[in-house]
């Protein structure tokens, strides 16, 4: 450490500090220096630290420094360098077998931790891990020191009374340790019921963790359950505190004088929503006209950032949301539904405060100008997808209202110029099948279906794109800290993976080191035609990094722009209402300009509520599927190969739209060789490859709704006829004689509907 570096730091304690002491590098230099663990005495006389406060402030420092990981402190109380006793700290991440992985913070390989040391350990905590050893595979081999941080101090699961014992079976699956609920701590919780739990003792190295009922959700198989567990698994915020119900009641149903005054007047500009069937909040309104040289377009977008002011509790929550969560059936809302149905939605035919980006795009479909403004609107008209498809592409006039169809005309000639933009830009564009979950009224999961993505819904993603980029070169203009939305190109690692596949099916990705967004456009064009294109594009998303917020701005990969943003959706995404406000302060407005520790915080913060947003649907959809598919066990369809693993293959429903596995042992009397380049695996005797995108027919096997896991079993077997697609005699679904569905207990047949749902 340099001598300014330690004066800087000297300084920095002299202004945090009422009793400053030696900063965290200058004890970590004295521990180094004596080449030994010491005592706190020890360390303080060397550094000649004295009085009562500062004594304690070292305590609490030596404390601190322990739990991040910098210092251990061994059995005779002795602090030392956790990378001289060759420790790691980091997270652990569970395997539903029992045994771990420490996720290092530091960065690096993940170090393997076994079963029997992972039982003081859940999934999610924070761990110090002595590195011992190296497994077979040349894998760092670990064992936990300490706990340095509890990630659970609740866990929702289904409970299990067995001759008066009972304990709970954790809904995540990565924590493998049943907890422990004394007959006194059950409260009026049942055997077989969904409950939460509320850890009274964390597990040790020689007793489980231990814990009372806190919560009673509701029968196992009840209607909405997977909603219920998955909110409490992933601790999503979901109930409003009182004080935030409270100022979300405080506004009308209606902008006062008062909200417009200032304000420029679109309410005349026939502005028109277009969103889904099943949409209930309307962010954003689009129009534009036919000029000269290409056009005039505005989008407009919801101000929401006029009523959830920075520091509010309307604000806090929403920042602590980060952003709406869409089930099948259920919306948790990042705003309370007054704001986010109501006031802030822009309802037709209502006026609505709103952001708008007015733009003038060239016919080749480049902005050439933009400028944002504080209006008020009324929006003309509430379209949809389908409507607007009709009546552009079907030539069904009486599909939207007379008056907009001129300007809808107008805005599909702008989407041809905007389209021929992204594709000189190179923009990647890839169109992966998506499901949507059909309710009958008798509460019955009716069918999946696909989701199809029309014109109308490319229009309005063009239109938003334009909006966003537009807003990014603004505020970089203006040098104010905000949320970029950042896409980093693909890893070496991963080019590579892509590219021995690619290779083994007759493909190729230019560009060799760095592929360019063109590059990777290029290969989903030439899959376009492929029957086995939608592997291929799936493939193609794994091998991308994962989009995030950062306050740098590192470019947006997929789309070919230099500098991107969301500024379109404040009603849903909390980087987007960061976004108003940096934009109002650039206008000169009241509004404060984001601070760039505010931003940075969100930016991480809002990253992990996306992913766990996700995560959370994603369990959902896999538990109603599951469901839909456990009176389906004996049934036969044709499939599609989407992953290939050293344990079996995965495989698609062509016409359910279900995803399975097929184990190893269920493939055929083979002994199967799993190659990881190809994505494949080659039976030994036969000869049979079973390789990504291939077709295969199989039977529902098995279905675990707990685990929301559907077996299949090929029904050729491997050296005997195979088919390759088309089904063979009998109706889909049609079970062959004698043979008995068996699902796992729990599976009950029947699936049900669970209210409204939300785009």
């Amino acid at each position: 450490m340099s001598n300014q570096t330690a004066a800087n730091d000297g300084e920095r304690e002299k202004k945090t500090y009422k009793h400053p002491i030696p900063d965290r590098a200058a004890i970590l230099a004295a521990i180094e220096k004596a080449g030994e663990p010491l005592s706190q005495d020890r360390v303080a006389e060397i550094l000649r630290i004295q009085g009562p406060e500062k004594l304690e402030g070292l305590r609490r420092r030596l404390k601190a420094m322990t739990r991040d990981g910098q210092l251990m402190r061994n059995r005779k109380g002795r602090f030392g360098l956790v990378r001289k006793l060759n420790m790691v700290s980091g997270q652990i991440s569970g395997h539903p077998d029992g045994f771990g992985f420490l996720v290092p913070d530091a960065g690096g390989p993940d170090v393997l931790i076994n079963a029997g040391d992972m039982r003081q350990a859940l999934h999610g905590d924070r761990v110090m891990v002595q590195v011992v050893d190296s497994d077979a595979r040349g894998r760092p081999f670990g064992r936990i020191v300490e706990v340095l941080e509890r990630a659970h101090q609740h866990v929702v699961g289904r409970l299990s009374v067995v001759r008066g014992v009972a304990t709970l079976a954790p809904a995540d699956s990565r924590i493998s340790q049943s907890i422990v609920v004394p007959g006194a701590d059950l409260g009026d919780a049942r055997d077989g019921q969904m409950v939460v739990v509320e850890l009274t003792q964390q597990p040790g190295p020689r007793h489980p963790p231990v814990g009372r009922v806190s919560e009673v959700l509701g029968d196992h198989m009840a209607p909405g359950m997977e909603i219920e567990v998955a909110l409490r698994k992933h601790e999503l915020p979901w109930r409003w505190p009182a004080e935030v119900s409270a100022e979300a009641a405080k506004f009308g149903e209606l902008p006062s004088a008062e909200d417009r005054r200032g304000r420029e007047d679109l309410r005349e500009l026939p502005l028109v929503t277009i969103d889904g069937e099943d949409a209930r909040d309307f962010d954003d309104a689009v129009w534009c006209e036919r000029r000269r040289s290409g056009w005039r377009l505005i989008v407009a977008i919801a101000d929401v950032s006029h009523y959830v002011k920075p520091d509010s509790a309307l604000d806090q929550e929403a920042a602590e949301r980060g952003n709406s969560v869409y089930f099948p059936s259920r919306v948790i809302p990042m705003l309370p539904e007054s704001l986010s149905n109501g006031l802030c939605s822009l309802n037709p035919k209502v006026e609505r405060l709103c952001m708008a980006c007015e733009m003038e795009i060239d016919s080749r479909g480049r902005i050439r100008k933009h400028r944002f403004m504080n209006a008020v609107m009324r929006s003309a008209a509430r379209l949809t997808y389908e409507q607007v498809a009709q009546a552009l592409y079907q030539n069904d006039v009486h599909a939207v209202v007379e008056p907009v169809m001129p300007m809808l005309s107008e805005l599909d000639r702008l989407y041809r110029a905007l389209r021929e933009a992204r594709e000189e830009r190179g923009a990647l564009d890839l169109d992966l099948p998506e499901t949507r979950i059909i309710f009958s009224d008798n509460q019955r999961i009716e069918r999946i279906v696909p989701t199809v993505r029309n014109e109308a819904h490319r229009i309005i993603e063009e239109c938003m794109l334009a909006a966003n980029v537009s807003a990014a070169t603004f505020l970089q203009a203006k040098k104010l800290p905000i949320p970029y939305r950042i896409h980093e190109p693909p890893t070496l690692d991963k080019l590579t993976d892509l590219r021995t596949f690619l290779g083994a099916i007759g493909l190729r990705l230019a560009g060799g080191k760095e592929p360019s967004p063109a590059d990777y456009a290029s290969l989903a064009a030439r899959a376009q035609k492929r029957p086995d294109r939608f592997v291929i594009q799936s493939l193609i998303l794994r091998s991308l990094s994962q989009a995030r917020y950062s306050i740098e701005n590192d470019g947006h990969f997929a789309l070919g722009y230099d500098a991107y943003l969301h500024f379109t959706s404040p009603i849903r995404r909390y980087p987007d209402l960061i976004v108003h406000r940096a934009i109002k302060h650039a206008l000169g407005g009241k509004e404060r300009a984001p601070s760039e520790r505010m931003v940075e915080r969100a930016s991480v913060h809002c990253s992990m509520t996306g992913r766990r947003a996700d995560d959370a649907t994603r369990d959902v959809i896999a538990w109603l599927k599951a469901e839909y598919m456990s009176d389906r066990v004996g049934d036969t369809f044709d499939g599609t190969i989407t992953g290939v693993a050293a344990f079996g293959i995965f495989v698609q429903l062509d016409e359910v739209y279900v995803e399975g596995r097929v184990h190893i042992t269920a493939l055929g009397n083979d002994y199967y060789q799993f190659d990881p380049g190809h994505m494949s695996l080659r039976g030994e005797r036969t000869g049979t490859v079973f390789s990504m995108g291939g077709p295969v027919r199989v039977r529902v096997a098995r279905v675990d709704v707990d685990e929301a896991q559907i077996d299949f079993e090929l029904v050729d077997p491997p050296g005997g006829p195979r088919r390759q697609g088309g089904r063979s005699g009998g109706k889909p679904g049609a079970k062959k004689q004698g043979e008995k569905p068996t699902a796992k207990k729990g599976a009950r047949k029947g699936s049900r509907r669970r209210g409204g749902r939300g785009r």
